[in-house]
């Protein structure tokens, strides 16, 4: 297997699930933890290191305590960032993480300028358009994960309510990674039958809003958010890159033209493979969710106009 190195950046419990998973599959060679914490990359480097000693592959796991240490990465991914609080506004916490993540952005560029960046951050869509403003770089090199994770949840109700196929089913939500995401249970599968086969259309609607409802619901028990669904959608979204598998993944990408839309970062289905997004699939959306998907660029559009009229880019 070829030297492969990943950099998660952000070594909260997002960024070490994803390295566990990834080092567990044994996908890549070398895995950076980087955090502007250095004792928490470290430590949990560390024990996620003393894990792989049962994996398929020896991987090494250490932390970057300085971004020059972030060199030569094939993939990096982008987790930083912090949560809203009561006393943010809207704008306050897109200024934040815009931030941060121009600040991660510019030592990628310096220090890893032929990766792959997937981007975590939230708002997942407006964070993976400020990546793509401030590296400049060719669309495909730059993906966000929002879909990814807003599928396995949707896959997650599907088999609560049917009971069976919970490897088999194939689910598929675009638009925002946030409340105006669109389960698609019309074009979900499970087993290759399509699941309006299935269920009801009430039920299919209730799978909808449940998915939606899918890291609120978390969090009312955890008091947290979510982390082991969102690492291991970050390692099969890295895995598909570094083994060049071309899986079909719903992920936000930066639209040229598809679906009738630029200058924006929106989730849809993508073929991801080596150097990142190979293709954007056009689905010929039915009228309903068309007007929905209008809604979900028009909400992630406006929060990029805050930063733009705030003189953000400039």
């Amino acid at each position: 297997m070829p030297a492969r190195k990943v950099a998660i950046v952000g070594a909260g419990a997002v960024g070490a699930s994803a390295a566990y998973a990834l080092a567990l599959s044994g996908t890549c060679h070398e895995i950076l933890l980087y955090d502007i914490v250095p004792e928490m990359a470290i430590g949990k480097a560390i024990d996620i290191a003393q894990s792989t000693n049962y994996s398929p592959r020896g991987t090494v796991v250490r932390a970057a305590i300085k971004p020059e240490d972030l060199e030569n990465c094939d993939v990096v991914v982008i987790t930083a960032g912090v949560p809203r609080n009561k006393k943010m506004t809207r704008a306050d916490l897109l200024y934040i993480n815009a931030d941060i993540v121009k600040e991660v952005a510019e030592h990628i560029k310096n220090y890893s300028p032929n990766a792959v960046i997937l981007c975590v951050s939230n708002p997942l869509d407006v964070m993976t358009y400020v990546v793509h403003r401030i590296t400049g770089w060719d669309r495909n090199r730059i993906i966000g994960m929002g879909g990814a994770l807003d599928s396995l949840r949707m896959a997650y109700q599907i088999h609560e309510k049917i009971g069976f196929g919970a490897a088999q089913t194939r689910a598929m939500v675009i638009g925002e990674h946030g409340e105006n995401m669109i389960p698609y249970p019309e074009i979900t599968n499970v087993g290759g039958v399509p699941l309006s086969q299935i269920v009801s259309k009430e039920d299919m609607e209730e799978i909808a809003a449940k998915t939606k409802d899918g890291g609120a619901q978390i969090v009312r028990y955890l008091k947290t958010s979510a982390f082991y669904a969102p690492g291991r959608a970050i390692s099969v979204m890295v895995e598909s890159i570094l083994s060049d598998e071309e899986k079909v993944i719903p992920s936000c990408a930066m639209l040229n033209g598809e679906y009738g839309y630029t200058d924006v970062a929106v989730g849809v289905p993508c073929v991801i493979g080596a150097g990142g997004i190979k293709k954007i699939i056009e689905l010929d959306l039915d009228e309903v969710t068309e007007i929905k998907f209008a809604k979900a660029v028009e909400s992630i559009k406006e929060n990029i106009v805050i930063l733009k009229d705030g003189g953000f880019f400039d």
